[in-house]
């Protein structure tokens, strides 16, 4: 089981890859939100490591992205 300092690494983690390829995709988070169909408020927020969002939005932001959700780990 994770400490909440290591869910907290590894949720920030998480968000500073998707920024990377959001931006090397040449996209803003409010496109990103919009292709994904998610908040931009959310991206947002998975960027900065403020929420452990779902499957499913790791599903949306990948298909979003057109990249296998695998790259986002």
């Amino acid at each position: 089981m994770l400490s909440q300092s290591d869910e907290k690494e590894q949720l920030e983690a998480f968000g500073k890859n998707l920024r990377r390829i959001r931006k090397e995709k040449d996209l803003s988070m409010e496109a990103l939100a919009n292709l994904a169909e998610i908040e931009l408020s959310q991206i947002y927020r998975i960027e900065t490591g403020k929420i452990n969002c779902k499957l499913i939005t790791i599903l949306r932001i990948a298909k979003a992205l057109e990249i296998d959700a695998k790259e986002l780990f």
